[in-house]
């Protein structure tokens, strides 16, 4: 490259570290559209009454004599994930595959005669019913030898992450998890490198203090919120990268292996729909931990309360009480909205005649050119004034503004403050506690 090349190249790097100039990969456009995912915990742990296995499990232990991850696919399709992860290595370091690289993996086992593959089977599952499957591999292991020596314990890592990520089909996500791993240092960067060489697509999870150049962060709570106020672009001491959130949180508070007689620890429908609210609709990506029990089936009531959950959700946001025939009103998530330019502030008009009743509102925003809305506020007209809703910061993917109920002739989004010409991709209304 010559001179004026380089500081040709130098000044689009400078320029694009600008927040409003920051933009996702379409990689990351189409993972967000997928909003919902589960993750899947199973192993020694589910057979010894543990959440954190301490590597020292005989691998006797593990023979789930009802194995059947089709179940656990369909029961998480009719919550309405889109993706599945599976946890191929929890901390304990006992593996999911037959790998070549440890004996302390499924192939020592009695299940299937040591002749089974959890991960294998699970991604055909997945793929079967049209979840996109994805990969945790916990970067501490409480078993391995190698594990004192860094040099050898990266080969160990970087050996293990081959296989599974040249043996299993697309990768739609790689979970880095960094739990435990405080004394250790990890080469992160001949992970990824090895992990591009195989799936140069997958998106690259982990916590924003844990790894700088991730393509996911992680929403900094297992209790399944993220903040209302969620930006998709980060600042990393400097370095500005997109990286939407994702919340994850089990189905069972605070567990995510399965332990038996602990029912009481099911979320409830009501906290389940909590939990949707304040991610997805905050914008951020939902991952339910899912854990199969000693069969190696999920519980009964954990299916259960999956299908009541997406029921509950297809229920609710089944109708659009406000579609219209306008980009922005018409549903059709491949349409757009935008202001004239130089129109300030932006205005979204619905007219209704007879008027509609509804209770919340969904605004999207289409994140190809990046996020731009900063702050916005949703009126509705009853017939002789208007009045305010609804009102907030970000948009982002996807924002639910729940309110008391109401009833409307005209209703109306402002957008009152944006970095650059916003785009609106929907703008739909909802009377969800209407039959």
């Amino acid at each position: 490259m010559n001179p004026p090349l380089l500081i040709l190249a130098l000044a689009a790097l400078a320029s694009a570290q600008n927040f409003v100039d920051v933009k996702p990969s379409p990689q990351q456009v189409q993972w967000q559209d997928l909003e919902f995912g589960v993750l899947i915990h199973f192993g020694p742990n589910t057979f010894m009454d543990r959440e954190w296995g301490e590597g020292n499990a005989d691998p006797s232990v593990f023979n789930p004599a009802q194995f059947n991850p089709e179940q656990w696919v369909l029961a998480a399709k009719s919550a309405g994930a889109k993706y599945l992860v599976m946890v191929a290595k929890h901390h304990d370091g006992f593996c999911l595959w037959p790998s070549h690289y440890t004996e302390y993996s499924v192939k020592h086992s009695p299940w299937k005669g040591g002749k089974g593959d959890v991960v294998g089977e699970v991604a055909r599952a997945a793929r079967k019913h049209g979840l996109k499957f994805g990969v945790y591999l916990s970067p501490w292991d409480r078993h391995e030898p190698a594990y004192k020596d860094n040099k050898k314990y990266d080969e160990y890592y970087r050996n293990e992450l081959r296989e599974l990520a040249s043996n299993y089909g697309d990768l739609v996500e790689w979970w880095l998890d960094g739990a435990g791993s405080e004394a250790h240092v990890y080469d992160f960067d001949s992970y990824v490198k090895e992990l591009r060489t195989y799936q140069p697509n997958t998106l690259l999870f982990a916590d924003v203090g844990f790894l700088s150049y991730g393509d996911i962060r992680w929403v900094g709570n297992e209790a399944g919120f993220a903040q209302e106020d969620n930006w998709n672009v980060i600042d990393r001491l400097g370095y500005l990268r997109w990286r939407p959130v994702e919340a994850d949180t089990p189905l069972r508070k605070l567990h995510w292996f399965w332990h038996p007689n602990d029912e009481k620890s099911l979320n409830s429908l009501a906290e389940m729909l909590d939990i949707y609210h304040k991610t997805v609709g905050r914008g951020a990506q939902l991952v339910l931990g899912l854990a199969p029990d000693n069969r190696g089936l999920l519980p009964d009531s954990d299916v259960a309360r999956l299908k009541e959950f997406g029921d509950e959700i297809r229920r609710i946001y089944g109708k659009n009480v406000g579609r219209e025939d306008n980009a922005a009103l018409d549903g059709d998530p491949d349409t757009t909205w935008s202001p004239p330019p130089g129109a300030q502030p932006g205005e979204i008009m619905g007219y209704y005649n007879p008027p509609i009743t509804f209770d919340r509102a969904v605004t999207t925003e289409w994140l190809a050119g990046g996020q731009r809305v900063q702050k916005y506020a949703i009126d509705f007209n009853d017939g002789t004034a208007w009045h305010r809703i609804a009102s907030g910061t970000s948009i982002g993917h996807k924002k639910i503004d729940i309110f008391p109920r109401v009833t409307a002739s005209q209703v109306r989004l402002l957008i009152l403050s944006a970095s650059d010409t916003p785009v609106i991709r929907d703008f739909q209304l909802y009377d969800g506690r209407g039959k």
